[in-house]
């Protein structure tokens, strides 16, 4: 038996029956061995797909001994002749040939893995995965992830090219501003106290760039954030980061659709509208309770506050003499539900902070409940108009402040989509929201903080109001939702230095605390800065979505787990004293 060169003339997914009788080496891991007898097939895997390995006793004994001795995961690299299998395998690519082996070379051999490389395999405990992800990347549903991604970026790149927007790569060591969650500090040997922070967003930069005059930029920008951690957050993500100067919104968002169309487009082959809805967040919350509404199913919120001030139901009644609201939501064919279940439902947004759930039936004669004795007939007609509940509908109630009942029936809403299956299979809803407060206010510090950040410019409308009720100040900023999640976010930017300083002390920063955050970029403000707006998208969770799955770690290649640590890596991790000491820092241990 000669040993062999592990070049590769095919991969693991390309071969067909057109091959046939070609002499072909391949090379890749064990991913299953069986021995039917004195046969043994080996089905052979790489990033491309399978193929099935043939060993017969009858042909070559040595070889087949060999064969008997692979484990799942060896690597092996082997020489052979395609040949048609008598037994055809349609779930497989390459299900119509096996390779007849005449030369076998193990390249490394392998532990037995912690779990199975299989896509069936149940019941893996995501640790267990993140504790070897070396290993769980091997899996054939992450790396087409990972190669989804890779046509995304390419796409989008592309696209922003012809555009005409440069990629220019913006610092990692920064300056710490305030830019709503914790920065990662690191410290300088050089300067001994001093401290670099991780960008929580290329925002300063970017904008800089416009002052430089680049005009059009664009980024594939890795960020940094120090905050509590879900599902659809990390704490090291990736932005597609945009910024262009002498545009209005109209045009952040054609460019931003654009880059939408292209990623579907050329990762699942989805044509999307040529432009996508626009609400306002006031309509947002109002509607949905969230900013971020997903719209895939209906399921509105519906103000009764003066149909419930004019019912006997004490619990409205108080709730809205404590300046609460009361808002309802019309569950299609929801009368279906048991005492038992609408207890559950209770319980589920209790939470959230609400006390209590109120709830109607709608029958032949309308609405009937405990509660609707306290409603007129008049009232429960007028109700029933409202919330458009028709026979067989179930009509849900929350009375609280406005944030709690926004904050419950947004989960309540989702909830009873998800568990009711109201959700379209591959339903893709993008929309707009627009028109977001400037400023919002920070009961801990008794004073106005930014809604986003301190560079958004206000709604040109709302000017006025600076003066006299900030709060009531709309801001020229934006997001992008896709089916509930917020996919992309960014806003006109502040561009005359007189206005920012009014932003400034609105939000009571000194001159002192100005000049030592954001010395540098004011001073920018006055050598003739050009109107600028830009846009930031989560790469990361638009390739959720495209990737199907409502885990982030899924398409990042070595993600940290809830509560920000890598498993594999053991990071975070204690340092040496002596690196410690060269960075003139002691720990409190």
């Amino acid at each position: 038996m000669q040993t062999l060169d592990y070049k590769r003339s095919h991969t693991c997914g390309e071969l067909r029956a057109l091959h046939a009788s070609k002499t072909v080496s391949l090379s890749g891991w064990v991913h299953k061995r069986r021995d039917l007898g004195a046969i043994i097939f080996i089905d052979l895997r790489d990033r491309y797909g399978i193929t099935q390995l043939v060993f017969n006793p009858d042909q070559d004994v040595a070889l087949h001994k060999l064969a008997s001795t692979l484990r799942s995961e060896y690597v092996i690299s082997i020489s052979g002749t395609v040949i048609e299998r008598e037994v055809k395998n349609s779930k497989m690519e390459t299900g119509d040939i096996e390779i007849q082996i005449s030369d076998l070379q193990i390249l490394s051999e392998a532990k037995t893995p912690p779990f199975l490389i299989n896509e069936d395999e149940p019941g893996i405990q995501e640790a267990l995965k993140l504790k070897y992800r070396f290993l769980d990347l091997r899996r054939h549903s992450l790396q087409q992830n990972f190669i989804l991604r890779h046509k995304a970026m390419l796409a989008a790149r592309n696209y922003m090219d012809r555009q005409h927007f440069l990629e220019i790569t913006t610092p990692i060591l920064g300056k710490s501003t305030p830019e709503g969650a914790r920065d990662y500090l690191v410290p300088s040997r050089i300067y001994p106290g001093s401290f670099y922070a991780l960008p929580q967003s290329p925002q300063i930069f970017k904008q800089l760039l416009m002052v430089g005059g680049m005009d059009r930029y664009f980024q594939f920008a890795t960020c940094f954030r120090d905050e509590d951690l879900r599902s659809d957050r990390q704490p090291e993500f990736m932005q597609i980061d945009i910024e262009m100067s002498f545009g209005k919104r109209e045009d952040i968002m054609k460019t931003a659709e654009g880059v939408c169309k292209t990623i579907f487009s050329s990762c699942k082959n989805i044509e999307l509208p040529e432009s996508f809805p626009v609400m306002t967040h006031l309509d947002a919350m109002e509607f949905y309770g969230t900013d971020r509404p997903d719209l895939r199913f209906d399921m509105r919120l519906i103000r009764v506050d003066s149909i419930a001030e004019r019912s006997e139901f004490a619990v409205f009644k108080d709730q809205l003499k404590q300046d609460g609201c009361v808002k309802a939501m019309c569950v299609k064919g929801g009368s279906e539900f048991s005492r038992k279940e609408i207890d559950k439902l209770t319980a589920f947004v209790s939470d959230f902070g609400l006390r209590g759930l109120g709830w109607m039936k709608c029958g032949p004669d309308g609405l009937n409940a405990n509660i609707a004795k306290f409603f007129s007939p008049e009232l429960l007609s007028e109700l029933q108009a409202a919330v458009d509940a028709k026979d067989g509908d179930l009509v849900l109630f929350a009375a609280a402040q406005e944030s709690i009942v926004n904050q419950a029936l947004d989960h309540l809403r989702r909830h009873i989509a998800k568990e009711q299956k109201l959700i379209e299979e591959n339903a893709l809803c993008f929309t707009w929201v627009v028109d977001f407060p400037l400023f919002a206010w920070d009961k801990n510090e008794n004073r106005i903080t930014s809604e986003h950040h301190p560079f958004t410019t206000p709604h040109p409308e709302d000017l006025a109001h600076l003066k006299t009720d900030p709060l009531k100040v709309r801001s020229l900023a934006y997001d992008l939702v896709l089916n509930g999640y917020e996919i992309a976010g960014g806003s006109q930017r502040i561009h005359d230095s007189d206005l920012q300083h009014q932003i400034f002390d609105l939000l009571q920063l000194s001159q002192n605390d100005i000049e030592e955050k954001f010395g540098f970029f004011v001073d920018a403000l006055q050598y003739g800065t050009p109107p600028h707006l830009g846009i930031a998208f989560g790469f990361d969770r638009i390739m959720m979505i495209v990737c199907e799955t409502d885990n982030i770690r899924d398409v990042i290649a070595f993600p940290k787990t809830i509560k920000a640590s890598d498993l594999m890596s053991e990071a975070p991790s204690k340092v040496a004293p002596s690196q410690l000491s060269d960075l003139a820092i002691k720990t409190l241990e």
